[in-house]
């Protein structure tokens, strides 16, 4: 693998606040799972929307 290839283990100098946009969305037991890149400089990053946002729902049936 050429040097060119490797990820920095430190941030580059050229930080700027990222316009992050979702290239997909999957639903897990732990919540709403986003991939989402920034439209400036690429990054990638994987973010969750906790099912404890939600409203709650009924697991069963009223009783009584």
């Amino acid at each position: 693998m050429t040097a060119s290839r490797t990820i920095p283990l430190v941030p580059s100098a050229s930080v700027h606040e990222h316009a992050w946009m979702t290239e997909s969305v999957h639903l897990t037991s732990d919540g709403r799972v986003r991939y989402v890149r920034c439209a400036g400089c690429s990054v990638r990053r994987v973010d969750v929307d906790a099912v404890a946002a939600a409203p709650p729902t009924a697991l069963t049936r009223e009783i009584g």
